[in-house]
């Protein structure tokens, strides 16, 4: 394809869809440019279009690699599957920036596909968001914020940033946020979606393990409670037994499979 930098490389997939990697969608004076790649689907477009945001404890993580438990680039191909294009992205880590940095590159990434959604094959109108852990975290900020996003699906996020004691300015959030949480309840709040939940929120669909020991499912919970409070749809569903990343679940593909679904339905692809 024409327009992209010479450093962006295009592979064809087994399904007859195109993966284009290393788009740039954003440059930040004193930092490397912000990457995504997009997974495009066989056949005509345009595609509705699922920005993918990856965990990692907002200090770790690379937007090529799926959880180590979930079978590599499955997620991509069952959106392609679908009529579904994926954008992965990555973002800037907390050893890097704090928040909101974070946040203002995955809405980067949204006004980038956004504005090039004709050459890219997308329908700008049909965006939906999905991410797991810390990625959870910041897409359901996006989706609550942006009022654009036609759906979330959020698998075990963190929604809470003051909820996990004790509040170290070392702990995962205090890194985030440059000091603890106590100490910065205002940019605690600003990083916590059930602090963030209003009206016209998208649809959720929220996934969490019962058994979760980093972030326990009562975070996903208190999001759906204050989603459907506040007149949103939300469905939450406990994965039973389940620990981070769904570590010990025998079948996260269909995991996989109902959120696309989802997914799907709410953005009305061919498969919905």
């Amino acid at each position: 394809m024409t327009g992209y930098p010479e450093h962006t490389t295009h592979r064809p997939t087994a399904d007859g869809g195109l993966v284009h990697d290393g788009i740039v969608y954003a440059t930040v004076r004193g930092f490397r440019p912000l990457l995504l790649d997009l997974h495009v689907p066989a056949g005509p477009g345009p595609f509705p279009v699922v920005v993918w945001i990856h965990g990692g404890g907002f200090a770790f993580g690379d937007r090529r690699f799926l959880p180590d438990t979930v079978e590599r680039d499955a997620v991509f191909t069952a959106l392609a599957a679908a009529g579904i294009a994926t954008a992965t992205i990555d973002y800037r880590l907390s050893g890097e920036a704090h928040f909101p940095a974070q946040l203002d590159d995955v809405t980067a990434a949204l006004a980038h596909l956004r504005a090039n959604a004709e050459a890219l094959g997308l329908d700008a109108e049909r965006i939906g968001i999905w991410g797991e852990s810390a990625g959870g975290t910041f897409g359901a900020l996006a989706a609550l914020g942006d009022g654009r996003i036609a759906a979330a699906v959020c698998w075990y996020p963190l929604t809470d940033l003051a909820a996990r004691w004790p509040q170290r300015s070392d702990s995962n959030e205090g890194l985030l946020l440059g000091g603890s949480p106590a100490e910065l309840p205002e940019l605690a709040a600003l990083g916590s979606p059930v602090a963030q939940v209003g009206p016209g929120a998208p649809p959720f669909l929220l996934l969490h393990g019962t058994a979760d020991r980093q972030v326990p499912s009562s975070h996903s919970e208190q999001l759906h409670e204050r989603l459907l409070k506040a007149g949103g749809r939300s469905t939450y569903l406990p994965v039973p037994g389940a620990d981070h990343c769904f570590e010990g679940y025998g079948d996260v593909p269909e995991l996989i499979r109902v959120s696309v679904e989802f997914l799907a339905r709410e953005l009305g692809t061919r498969n919905s």
